[in-house]
């Protein structure tokens, strides 16, 4: 029960953001210092800011449907954010001047990926 619950609100928050990002890419790319620049721009981050998350969200909360493969949405979750926080936290270290909304973005991943890691090993379903 823990484990679907932790996955649907990762889901939720990814098919949140996937939303936020297609509709208001101008506000949400600013937030991250990029630049939509000509048609190509606007793709492109329609494309990875709007449907890779929205497919994130999909895989997460079809983990759900069944018992047998919510331990394999747990480790695709933690692998995932496992992966952001090692890129994240590099990026930090050869960068200067983080804005604090990446900051912010990377205590979520690592919240993230922390809490998963907890629910694999101390409630996992059992199949």
């Amino acid at each position: 029960m823990i484990a679907k619950a932790y996955l649907l609100v990762v889901a939720l928050l990814y098919f949140a953001l996937a939303i936020w990002c297609s509709t208001s890419p101008a506000t949400t790319s600013e937030n991250v210092s990029l630049s939509l620049k000509g048609g190509t721009g606007k793709s492109e981050f329609l494309t990875v800011y709007g449907g890779l998350e929205f497919g994130i969200a999909l895989v997460l909360a079809a983990a759900c449907l069944r018992d047998a493969t919510v331990n394999y949405g747990l480790l695709a979750c933690i692998l995932l954010h496992g992966s952001l926080v090692l890129f994240r936290t590099i990026s930090f270290f050869m960068f200067d001047d983080i804005g604090g909304f990446t900051v912010r973005l990377a205590i979520g991943e690592w919240l993230i990926t922390v809490v998963g890691i907890a629910v694999l090993l101390f409630a996992p379903i059992k199949s």
